[in-house]
This record gives C-alpha cells, sequence and structure tokens, in this order.
C-alpha cells in the first residue's frame, strides 16, 4: 500500500523536514518570481527608452547615434549587472503571495519609464549640444557617443535602484549594499570611467569636458525625482505596477 500511495501522491514529504522543504521551496519561487517581475520592468523601459532615442537622434544627427561597438559594450555591461538580481531577497512582505503580472498595466508601466528614459536621453543631448566644440554643438561625434554612453549607464543604474522599492515589494526598508546596489554602482563607475580610460578612443569615444558632468547633474536627479514619483504612483495605482499577487499557491 505505501509504494502505491507514493506513485499516486503529487508530493512526498521525508519524515524529517518536509514541511519545511515545502515552505523554501514556495518562498525560492515567489522570490524569482518577484525579482523576474523587476528585471523585465527595468530592462524593457530601458530599451524602449533607448530605441525612442535612438530613433530622434538618427533623424535630427548627420552620424549614427551610438556606434556598434557602443552599444554592445553598453548591453553587456547593463545585462552583467542585472545579474545581481538573482542574488536579491525581496522583502518578506512581497513573499507572501505569489507575484503575477497584469498585462495591460505592465505595458502602461513599462511604456511610461521607457518615454522618462527617452526624456532624459534628449536632455542629455541638449547638455552635449552645449558643451561640444563644435559651431553647431554636435560636430564631434565621439564626444557625442562619451557622452550618451555615460547618460545611459548612469540612467540605468539609477533605474536599478530606484525602480526595484519597497512599493514594488522588491527590497527591504533600511536594508544596504545588497548585490543589486554594489552592481548598480559598479555599472555607473564603468559608465564614468570607459570613456576615459585606454578603451575609450578604441571604441569610438572621448574624454567629456567637466562642463559635461556639471551640466550631468542636474538631468540626473530630476530623472531619479520622476522615476520615484511615477513608480509611486503606479504603485497606488495598479499594485505593483503591473505585478501584483496571486491567491496563496
Amino acid at each position: 500500500a505505501v509504494p502505491a500511495a507514493r506513485e499516486a501522491a503529487d508530493v512526498v514529504l521525508p519524515r524529517a523536514g518536509g514541511l519545511a522543504a515545502i515552505d523554501h521551496a514556495v518562498t525560492a519561487g515567489r522570490s524569482s518570481g518577484v525579482n523576474i517581475a523587476t528585471y523585465l520592468r527595468i530592462t524593457l523601459s530601458s530599451n524602449l527608452g533607448n530605441v525612442i532615442a535612438m530613433l530622434t537622434a538618427a533623424l535630427l544627427l548627420p552620424f549614427l547615434p551610438m556606434l556598434p561597438a557602443q552599444v554592445l559594450v553598453q548591453n553587456l555591461c547593463f545585462d552583467a549587472a542585472q545579474l545581481a538580481f538573482a542574488h536579491e531577497r525581496p522583502a518578506p512582505a512581497a513573499l507572501s503571495r505569489p507575484t503575477t503580472l497584469r498585462p495591460r498595466a505592465f505595458l502602461r508601466l513599462v511604456t511610461g519609464f521607457g518615454v522618462l528614459n527617452a526624456v532624459a536621453d534628449l536632455a542629455t543631448f541638449a547638455v552635449l549640444a552645449l558643451t561640444a566644440p563644435g559651431p553647431t554643438g554636435t560636430e564631434d561625434e565621439s564626444l557625442f557617443h562619451a557622452g550618451w554612453f555615460t547618460e545611459n549607464l548612469l540612467t540605468q543604474s539609477l533605474a536599478m535602484l530606484l525602480m526595484r522599492g519597497a512599493a514594488y515589494g522588491t527590497t527591504a526598508a533600511g536594508r544596504r549594499a545588497t548585490p543589486v546596489t554594489r552592481a548598480a554602482l559598479a555599472l555607473a563607475t564603468a559608465g564614468i570611467l570607459i570613456p576615459l580610460s585606454p578603451l575609450g578612443p578604441p571604441l569610438g569615444m572621448t574624454p567629456l569636458p567637466p562642463t559635461y558632468y556639471a551640466l550631468l547633474t542636474l538631468v540626473l536627479p530630476l530623472y531619479g525625482a520622476t522615476v520615484v514619483q511615477l513608480r509611486n504612483k503606479a504603485s497606488v495605482a495598479h499594485g505593483s505596477g503591473g505585478s501584483g499577487r496571486g491567491g496563496p499557491q
């Protein structure tokens, strides 16, 4: 009878620690669900913003807004940083129920943040127009490429930190130096140092003038504040910005 019962059962518990093993498996699954939803929000909105900005810049500039090698390096840096989400521990409140994605709310969220990223990119174009040495502000291609490369990685690092806030149930308030925090700081550091390093010239980038960094400090806080505002608004309106809680599983 025992072998037959084992074959018919969906789950067979060991004598010691059986329920604890199930609890651990459920918690791990819900943790993965929260981190995957956060990853999708950040990645899709960032990519959408880049596409909008790239198409806009292609219409306005006489050269490619970003070279293929620069796009590849930027994506490698961003994707490598986001591997940290696999090691992030969501807040306990986020694990009380499974995470589900509501397609319409999720699409609105991604579109909103994508447009915001594009606006930040276009603001960077204006900064480059003020700091570039050419009479039109866009003649130095390597300077433009370096400026957009740096701004892209800085805004992406901010998105990693701000779009996973407690309102989305992905971080516990007060925790510091999480894997995602360290990865975002490394991503921002790479965005600043790569154009200044020996890798800059082979990638078609040149060191940026100090004026650029000074003006960029005006763009980034505005971007971060708007991200937080949109995040909180989406969380209230749609329940975790397109990711809701399903029934107990």
